[in-house]
């Protein structure tokens, strides 16, 4: 069965969001990130079962926004540090830390498109085919519409060593992670397109895309300020 790795930060005002918290300011964009993170905790609970949810997390919830309510939606999640300097290799470092702790292909995914659903990331687990079937690939690489990713699935986690080198947060990181995957030999396949959020204009789009979500209602909150 698959497991689901999210990587992301600790909500806390100035360590999350940065980019939109000039223009709302930055406590706001925390409380941005934390509905954020709830919404993509909730759609992974939906899609995989206690046992296989992990979280790599940068920062401490003890001082974060809804700190209280994440740690209670976590409660039943295995819960690690990320470690590595830069965000390249602290994935590499999440990826092997899951694969030491279970069989299993991995479905990771970050904490900016909270409008994910539960079967959006099963179809992306899907899309690695069955292991000996003619439409077996060995990773599944879901573009963002800012030339990023929103999600890597792998059916071994340490296959992600080669993101090392990839430079993250550019615009050509999904072509420079393709590259990257299969000159290391992985099979490949592509699976949805998805906005982050990074803006203005993309927090509208996404709300808008799952207006019934905890994002939407924190963004719908601090629009009408």
């Amino acid at each position: 069965m698959s497991r689901v790795l999210v990587v992301a930060k600790a909500p806390v005002a100035g360590a999350v969001k940065t980019r939109l918290g000039a223009d709302i300011g930055l406590a706001q964009a925390a409380e941005v990130a934390a509905a954020a993170l709830l919404d993509t905790l909730q759609a992974c609970a939906d899609a995989f079962p206690s046992g296989h949810r992990h979280l790599a997390l940068a920062g401490s919830l003890a001082t974060a926004v809804r700190g209280a309510e994440l740690e209670e939606a976590l409660r039943d999640w295995d819960v690690f540090a990320q470690e590595g300097d830069g965000f390249a290799e602290r994935l590499v470092h999440a990826h092997a830390v899951v694969a030491g702790r279970g069989e299993g292909p991995v479905v990771q995914i970050g904490m900016d498109t909270p409008q994910v659903t539960t079967e959006l990331l099963l179809a992306a687990a899907d899309a690695l085919g069955e292991p000996d079937g003619a439409e077996a690939h060995d990773g599944v690489l879901g573009p963002a519409d800012d030339g990023g990713w929103w999600v890597l699935c792998l059916r071994d986690g340490r296959a992600a060593a080669p993101l090392a080198t990839v430079p993250m947060s550019t615009p050509t990181t999904y072509d420079d992670t393709w590259r990257a995957l299969e000159a290391a030999g992985l099979r490949l396949a592509v699976t949805s397109v998805l906005s982050d959020v990074d803006t203005v204009s993309d927090a509208d789009a996404v709300a808008a895309l799952a207006p019934d979500g905890r994002f939407a209602e924190v963004w719908g909150r601090l629009r009408a300020t």
